[in-house]
């Protein structure tokens, strides 16, 4: 899974600064484009600092972003607030039609972009109701700079001195924010926010060098009194007044248009996507036959490491996928080698609960890339890590390291991270549209069956049916509970009961459904788009179709619309 860890990112901790509406409409003229996407880009990595170290962005206009933290003061509020205006009046005054393909791609990211954002502030409001944003905005703007290393280490820790010695306000930012939330959104927060604590006194103290350790003491003890204090807040005092998370059906619509961009409604994917669950359950009959789907499936989830071994298991993975892909020549694998398989961290364990993928920043995409494996706690009931085991067998662990390494995500975006301009780059790259990026890696799960991966194995096949059903059941899950009052139970039912789901698999992702909102319907609506782009490109080229041609020059493009990237490649 990638969760947009800046893109939208940037508009989930900015978007709270946009002005909605605008003045009369100016008169439309050519502008000068690469400019705009570089205001654009430039100028909402620098609201967002700690996004902007994440992209490999350090310094705006004399001010070093690595050491602070995002700023949701009021006074900061009005500066972005004054900036998105500006920007969407900016907008206002392009005709698109006198752009080129390439810039138009461009200008639909950024007004889908804005178009959220205008949405979050006026209606969704998240900075006002979500607390997982300020534990998260802290555990990033640590771990980033401890991990990702774009400068010596003395200077690293010297930007981690300074993001721990403003904790304390930004704690005190979110208790002024925060009218209300949702009860599953707090519990998480708390949760998280103690992997925070652990980061800062375990993991970054144990690291701190010699001539930092005095500074180090005296910032994180004022860090941790905070973010313990903040946990008593959300404990004892916003605890008491809670929220709904669904956003109901007007305010989703919007939000699933504008994150999307696929040109269907809620209802008409679900509808596509209850249908393609029983055509799934069809195939994966066939595929099973003498035996139930189930009984076939029980045989796969039999085997399956140990959970001291699992994150072993992932890495020799990783290692036989890079090996298939460069004898079949699938796609041009990227010349970096910067790609790093290390548990998730513990702040984002509330959302990454099996694993996940973090890119090379884009301005700097020779650093690291990460593949996160979340470690089964060895203290969980002996049921619960069965349970877990069973789900990531041999060949469900396989499929998601496909899926988020090789040839899946990281290939995608080190791909992406050689476009230019810079500024386009970095706008694809962290403003993008989602269901390319999971259409993608979803679509190399199926790709890889197609060419024969594991000696074509039938448990491949069948462990890829189950995961393109729990695709499907995402975008279920997520339009009917976020619109159509789908209970707990009813969710669980159709992953556990349709869909073959583990029930610790079901229950997770239940909360995760629960945390956000218009992300698990990117992968099937994705699927069907990389399958229709590829299938008009091949009728396009005739006898002249070549596999890995199609995926280079796809990849190429980086993560613009669907749409738009059918159009892009004629």
């Amino acid at each position: 899974m990638w969760l947009p860890r800046n893109p939208i990112s940037v508009a989930a901790i900015a978007s709270i600064f946009l002005l909605a509406g605008c003045k009369m409409t100016p008169e439309k003229q050519k502008p000068d484009f690469s400019k705009l996407t570089e205001d654009f880009v430039y100028g909402s990595l620098a609201l967002s600092p700690v996004s902007a170290t994440q992209a490999g962005y350090h310094e705006h206009q004399g001010v070093r972003l690595d050491e602070k933290l995002d700023d949701f003061s009021s006074s900061g509020v009005e500066t972005g607030r004054k900036f998105y205006a500006g920007f969407h009046e900016r907008l206002a005054t392009i005709d698109p039609q006198t752009l080129s393909a390439e810039e138009r791609a461009d200008y639909q990211i950024i007004q889908n972009a804005v178009d959220l954002s205008l949405l979050d502030f006026q209606q969704i409001q998240s900075y006002r109701h979500n607390p997982t944003i300020y534990v998260e905005l802290v555990g990033n703007a640590l771990f980033t700079p401890f991990v990702l290393e774009y400068a010596p280490l003395d200077a690293r820790y010297r930007h981690i001195l300074q993001r721990l010695s403003q904790v304390p306000i930004l704690m005190d930012q979110a208790k002024m924010n925060l009218a209300d939330s949702p009860e599953v959104w707090n519990r998480v927060a708390r949760e998280e926010n103690d992997g925070n604590t652990d980061l800062i006194d375990k993991t970054l103290r144990s690291k701190v060098p010699e001539n930092l350790k005095a500074d180090f003491d005296k910032a994180a003890a004022a860090a941790l009194d905070s973010l313990r204090s903040f946990n008593t807040f959300l404990k004892d005092d916003l605890s008491k007044k809670t929220s709904d998370w669904r956003l109901g059906k007007e305010r989703y619509g919007r939000k699933f248009a504008y994150t999307l961009v696929a040109g269907k409604t809620p209802d008409q994917v679900l509808s596509e996507a209850e249908a393609a669950l029983k055509e799934a359950r069809q195939q994966m009959a066939k595929l099973a036959a003498p035996h139930s789907i189930r009984e076939a499936l029980d045989a796969i989830a039999k085997q399956h490491t140990t959970p001291e071994h699992f994150m072993d298991q992932a890495r020799q993975g990783l290692v036989v996928a890079t090996e298939f892909v460069r004898q079949k020549n699938l796609v041009t694998l990227p010349s970096r080698n910067n790609l790093q398989v290390i548990p998730t961290p513990e702040f984002m364990r509330g959302t990454y609960g099996v694993a996940g993928f973090n890119p090379a920043p884009a301005f700097e995409p020779q650093l690291g890339a990460f593949y996160w494996v979340t470690p089964i706690p060895s203290d969980w009931p002996k049921e619960r890590i069965e349970s877990k085991l069973r789900e990531y067998n041999q060949y469900g662990l396989m499929q998601i390291t496909i899926h988020e390494a090789m040839p899946g995500h990281y290939v995608q975006f080190e791909v992406a991270n050689n476009l230019e301009p810079k500024s386009r780059r970095a706008l694809r790259n962290i403003y993008g549209n989602v269901p390319y990026v999971e259409g993608w890696a979803l679509y190399t799960q199926q790709m890889m069956s197609e060419e024969g991966f594991m000696n074509g194995s039938v448990e491949l096949r069948l462990t890829f049916y189950k995961q393109l059903l729990r695709s499907i059941a995402n975008a279920i899950l997520d339009i009917r509970l976020q619109t159509m009052g789908m209970t707990d139970q009813q969710a669980l039912d159709l992953m556990i009961d349709d869909t073959f789901q583990e029930k610790e698999e079901a229950t997770a992702k239940l909360q995760r459904a629960q945390l956000s909102s218009c992300q698990l319907p990117t992968y099937f609506v994705g699927l069907r788009g990389w399958l229709d782009t590829r299938e008009e490109y091949k009728k396009r080229k005739g006898s002249d179709f070549v596999l890995s041609k199609f995926h280079d020059a796809a990849l190429k493009e980086s993560a613009v619309p669907l749409p738009a990237l059918g159009q892009l490649l004629q």
